[in-house]
């Protein structure tokens, strides 16, 4: 009998090996294989479906808002020309009892740094000093600033201007509560108009003699809305991004709704309203973190009309930590999907204003603007699309992923034209912000945890005081709590995969926009956008 060397087994072991590892790849994947035809390709059709459909709902917004704003360029659709407006001129016989009595408030928490140019600004604006009353409303927590805001005040003061400085003894509604409370004061009620400014805001000498004639001659106006300008735009790439989100916002959306005589929401700062229609709408409420839109929406229902003035600019500060951007981004996100869910029904039983209008309000204003855009931007490009990579039998056509998608991004991009060589760079962080917005939006819809969290938008005075904030010392000491996001990261982590995926297994060429996504990810992630200043 012969004697079977070990060489003679060692083909039988190998190939023995080789089917127990396959063997137990298939044990493996069995359960993915199990629920893969069955739930996950009719759950991800289903998704691909509905963003396609949100995708075209966006599409026609943006290309109806083109169409409006080139039919106004072209034909040059001036305020002037569609109002009446004629400028203040003194009258001999009744003195300046002819210009209208303006109160302008400011509203402050805290604010250390910018707290004199706001004051200096409002203190600053051209008309008779007997006919306009500045309000202050100090609701800091900080007893210095306190002090700080009440002797700027006084000196003021000493130099004749009408400056009231008032304090409350809580913070209850916030800004709302405060604006509110101010509108109480005896003196108010010999004032027609009111113009709030934020505490960053400085509005340059002639803004009255601007916008109060339009409110003058027009009775049917309540709210003449100015633009905001950005004083610290090239501070760094996170405000370089927010300039363009916000450019197409003034140059486009609020542009449109003013020249169709639809609807546009109060800013919140850098307007003026007639006192008798914000009375009318019931005044500020404070049940969501949007008072101004809240404002707003009343007014309109009410049938007032709203008026932008696109050329006259107001300038202001960005936020320039990535702290401070989120917490904004948050409150801009989870308040209007709020409001739209506790008005509503307040909007479609409404016997005074037109049926157009409520359409307006309800589909283009909120729904599509202020709930789709977000959802659809981070569910879209950030979820299903990279998990088609992973599940091939889903498809998305090109149309849908790359001629829509394009199309929108251009349209947006005509605010900016100095940064369209930046809308690459655009495209990727705002897809990552979107999430931040899409759990904002989501929290507002179902009044979850956070959804009236408040924290005022840090501001640092830096673009006026540009060698100062050359001083400043940078934060050197590295937190895992206040730069490292997990949700950015996990996302970031996702693409990666995704992307990976699709060039050694996938068909879909996606790999590109995946790797440059989830590298987007990861750099807000690690917290490496935005200023980050010393707290020492």
């Amino acid at each position: 009998m012969e004697r079977i060397s070990s060489a003679t087994l060692l083909p039988t072991e190998t190939a023995f090996e080789g089917t127990i590892d396959d063997m137990s790849f298939q044990v493996s994947s069995l359960p993915w294989d199990t629920i893969r035809a069955p739930l996950v390709v009719p759950l991800l059709r289903l998704s691909v479906f509905l963003c396609l459909i949100m995708s075209l709902m966006l599409f026609v917004e943006r290309v109806y808002m083109g169409i409006v704003i080139s039919f106004v360029k072209l034909f040059g659709r001036k305020p002037e020309k569609r109002y009446k407006w004629e400028p203040m001129k003194d009258d001999i016989e009744l003195g300046n009892s002819v210009y209208p009595m303006v109160l302008i408030q400011i509203p402050m928490y805290n604010e250390k740094e910018v707290y004199q140019l706001s004051i200096g600004a409002a203190c600053g604006l051209s008309w008779p000093s007997d006919r306009i009353i500045i309000q202050v409303l100090d609701d800091s927590t900080d007893p210095i600033i306190k002090d700080l805001v009440e002797m700027e005040c006084q000196r003021w003061a000493s130099k004749g201007i009408n400056i009231k400085y008032e304090i409350r003894d809580n913070r209850n509604g916030y800004k709302a509560g405060a604006l509110k409370e101010g509108l109480k004061r005896s003196y108010v009620k010999q004032c027609d108009f009111v113009a709030i400014f934020d505490a960053d805001f400085q509005p340059e000498p002639d803004f009255l003699w601007r916008t109060v004639p339009f409110l003058l001659h027009n009775p049917n106006i309540a709210l003449v809305q100015a633009r905001w300008k950005f004083v610290n735009a090239n501070e760094c790439f996170l405000t370089r991004m927010q300039e363009m989100s916000l450019d197409y916002h003034f140059t486009v959306e609020q542009e449109v709704g003013s020249s169709t005589y639809a609807f546009f929401g109060f800013n919140g700062t850098a307007g003026v309203w007639r006192i008798a229609a914000l009375n009318e709408a019931g005044g500020w409420k404070d049940r969501t973190t949007v008072e101004d839109m809240d404002l707003a929406v009343r007014a309109s229902l009410k049938g007032w009309k709203f008026l932008y003035l696109g050329d006259l600019k107001v300038k202001n500060e960005l936020p320039s930590s990535l702290k401070a951007y989120r917490y904004q981004q948050h409150r801009w996100s989870c308040g209007p999907a709020n409001l739209l869910r506790k008005m509503i029904m307040e909007i479609i039983t409404n016997k005074k204003v037109s049926a157009w209008k409520k359409v307006h309000v309800i589909y283009s204003f909120f729904f599509v603007r202020k709930v789709v855009a977000h959802i659809n931007t981070f569910v879209f490009y950030c979820l299903v699309l990279p998990a088609t990579v992973l599940v091939p039998e889903v498809e998305v056509p090109k149309w849908g992923s790359v001629y829509i998608p394009s199309i929108i991004t251009l349209l947006n991009a005509v605010g900016t034209p100095r940064s369209l060589h930046l809308l690459v760079y655009w495209i990727l962080f705002e897809n990552v912000m979107a999430m931040h917005r899409t759990k904002g939006t989501i929290i507002g819809l179902l009044e979850a945890s956070r959804v009236n969290e408040w924290i005022v938008t840090e501001k640092l005075g830096d673009a006026s005081k540009p060698k100062l904030a050359a001083k400043t010392p940078k934060k050197t000491r590295f937190w895992i709590g206040e730069r490292v996001l997990m949700w950015e990261l996990g996302v970031g982590a996702y693409l990666f995969i995704c992307g990976i995926y699709d060039i050694f297994f996938g068909k879909n060429q996606y790999f590109i926009f995946l790797f440059l996504q989830a590298i987007a990810f990861c750099i807000v992630g690690f917290g490496f956008v935005g200023t980050h200043v010393s707290s020492f």
